[in-house]
């Protein structure tokens, strides 16, 4: 039987390092530590590692270019994903080739997906959080390294993900403790991932809690949605605390109860959930729940670089845990 090549996920293992920082130390990339380095040199000289893209390139026709399928949006959380996904990916000296399409459904995604192979990408990162992507990624070829980021859990496939759940249950947690007999919970739209699962958060740390669980507020991502669901919290004086499924909804809220005379956090109190940058300048700041999208990008691309590397596939899960920035628009009821 033949002895396999080292791989760069042996070298990491024998370094006690992530697959990312050997792609760095072999980029020289100079945001990597003295003494991290040298151990990383000395797994590779101790196993014989020679990088081998550059053959499999010739043997495959991959590229160093890795294709990523997303939404064309301005929504905060799949655009920064982007952004870090191509920093990530420059750092481990991939080319990032974005297709974007209009809608996630089969033949959008189909034509992008194609349009890369034809380019011969090393691998293929698609941004699916929304459940008209499923059909499209089951159809897939199964010889392509692929990973899906923020996708259906569901499904047989390399995923990473933001906890959205623990996300959602930390910002609950976060009003009971300050002393709210229950959250209301204005929620994004319907078919996302990640509004289910913020959903799921915020009704489980109720039910921890044995508080009442009032009736979903649906919504979209805008703050325009906010502002319409706001109005109609503001009139009803026994709502002491509101968790809206992203910051821009929060902020129309925020508009809506100052319209009514509700002081935030005097009368109600607000959490958010993305942390966008104009956050800590809402009136009053807000408190909001932080995804780690950088994790999530680097997470991404390890778990895809693996797969260039070895040529294996698996049914592989990231989770990727979110944080709660406490700020000025909670308070005690």
């Amino acid at each position: 039987m033949a002895v396999r090549d080292p791989a760069m996920t042996d070298v990491a293992r024998l370094a006690g390092v992530s697959h990312q920082t050997v792609s760095r130390v072999l980029n020289g990339h100079p945001n990597v530590r003295e003494q991290t380095r040298l151990r990383v040199q000395a797994a590779i000289a101790e196993l014989g590692y020679r990088p081998n893209r550059a053959a499999r390139a010739l043997v495959t026709g991959r590229s160093q270019v890795i294709g990523v399928v997303a939404q064309n949006t301005t929504l905060y959380g799949p655009a920064s994903l982007l952004a870090a996904l191509e920093q990530t990916a420059a750092e481990s000296g991939f080319a990032v080739s974005v297709g974007s399409v209009r809608d996630l459904d089969h033949r959008s995604i189909s034509a992008v997906v194609e349009r890369h192979l034809a380019h011969r990408v090393a691998g293929i990162v698609v941004i699916a959080p929304v459940e008209s992507a499923g059909e499209a990624l089951e159809r897939l070829p199964k010889d392509v390294p692929l990973v899906t980021v923020d996708g259906d859990p569901r499904q047989p496939m390399p995923l990473v993900t933001v906890d959205q759940v623990a996300g959602a249950r930390a910002a609950t947690q976060h009003l009971l403790d300050a002393g709210h007999r229950t959250v209301w919970h204005v929620s994004g739209p319907s078919d996302w991932f990640d509004s289910a699962g913020r959903i799921d958060g915020w009704r489980t740390a109720l039910l921890a809690a044995g508080a009442e669980i009032p009736p979903l507020v649906p919504a979209d991502w805008s703050a325009a949605a906010g502002y319409r669901c706001g109005q109609m919290l503001a009139r009803m004086p026994d709502v002491t605390a509101v968790f809206t499924a992203n910051d821009h909804l929060a902020l129309g809220v925020l508009r809506a109860l100052h319209e009514h005379g509700r002081r935030v956090p005097d009368d109600i109190s607000v959490v958010g959930f993305d942390d966008v940058p104009e956050a800590a300048y809402f009136i009053p700041p807000l408190t909001t729940v932080r995804p780690d999208f950088v994790a999530v990008a680097q997470a991404s691309l390890e778990m895809l670089l693996a797969q260039i590397e070895t040529d294996s596939g698996g049914a592989l899960r990231e989770t990727i845990a979110p944080s709660l920035v406490a700020r000025q628009s909670v308070s005690t009821p």
